[in-house]
C-alpha cells in the first residue's frame, strides 16, 4: 500500500530552556523566549534546574541558603507534575508560578503552590511532593543535563538552541517585538561560534517585570 499522507510539517528550531521558578532572571529570559516564539518557529522544551543543587556545595550567605532551601518546593512541584501529566504541563505551571512569585511577589510556598495547582486544575495530592525528596532524583537529573551542556560556572537559565547551549542571557526588561527578535538572532549567532565563551557587563537594573496592578 502506498502512503499518500502529505507532510505539512515545517522546520522548527529545537530549543531547550532550563529554569528554576525561584529565579527572577530566568523568568525575565523566559518571557523573552516566549515573545520570540510568537514570531519564529521555535519548538521549546521547558526543563527544571535547581538553585539549591547549583549552590549546595558553595560558600553563600546564610540568608540566601535558607531562601533556596525553601525554594526547592518549586522545581519539585514542576517535576512531580511533569512525571504525572507529561511535558505539556511544565510551561503552564511555570507561567502560573512566575505570576505569583515574581509579579505578585508572593513569598510563602505553602500558599503559592496550592493556589497554582487549583488554578490549573491539577491534582491536589501533587502538593505532597513539594515537601518531600521523592522527586529530587529527577530534579537533579534534569539540572545536571543542563549543567553538562555548559559547565559548572554558570547559573540559571540555561538555553540550548539546536544543541548549542549557553547560560543566559541575563536581561531586564524582557524585550518585545523586533528588539526581541534582534536579540535572539544575535545571541544565537555568537553562541554558535565554537570559540565564544563569555560576554558580560555589570548589571545596572534589577528585574523589571510586566506587572499589571
Amino acid at each position: 500500500m502506498t502512503d499518500t499522507t502529505v507532510d505539512t510539517t515545517t522546520d522548527r528550531t529545537a530549543v531547550e530552556f532550563w529554569f528554576d521558578p525561584n529565579c527572577p532572571w530566568a523568568w525575565m529570559t523566559s518571557r523573552w523566549v516566549g515573545e520570540v516564539a510568537e514570531h519564529r518557529d521555535l519548538d521549546v522544551t521547558w526543563k527544571v534546574m535547581s538553585l539549591f543543587v547549583l549552590n549546595e556545595d558553595q560558600d553563600i550567605p546564610e540568608d540566601y541558603r535558607k531562601r533556596i532551601v525553601t525554594g526547592q518546593v518549586y522545581p519539585r512541584i514542576v517535576t512531580a507534575a511533569r512525571l504525572r501529566r507529561g511535558q505539556d504541563v511544565v510551561k503552564p505551571l511555570y507561567d502560573a508560578l512566575g505570576e505569583h512569585i515574581h509579579h505578585r511577589q508572593e513569598r510563602d510556598p505553602e500558599q503559592v503552590v496550592p493556589a497554582v495547582l487549583e488554578e490549573l486544575g491539577l491534582d491536589a495530592d501533587l502538593l505532597e511532593y513539594a515537601w518531600t525528596d521523592e522527586v529530587d532524583q529527577a530534579v537533579r537529573a534534569s539540572h545536571q543535563d543542563g549543567i553538562d551542556r555548559v559547565g559548572q560556572d554558570v547559573g540559571t537559565p540555561v538555553i540550548a538552541v539546536e544543541g548549542t547551549a549557553f547560560f543566559g542571557p541575563v536581561i531586564s526588561p524582557a524585550p518585545k517585538g523586533q528588539e526581541a527578535l534582534d536579540l535572539w538572532d544575535g545571541v544565537v549567532a555568537v553562541a554558535k561560534y565554537p570559540g565564544f565563551f563569555e560576554l558580560k557587563r555589570s548589571r545596572t537594573v534589577g528585574p523589571i517585570f510586566d506587572t499589571v496592578a
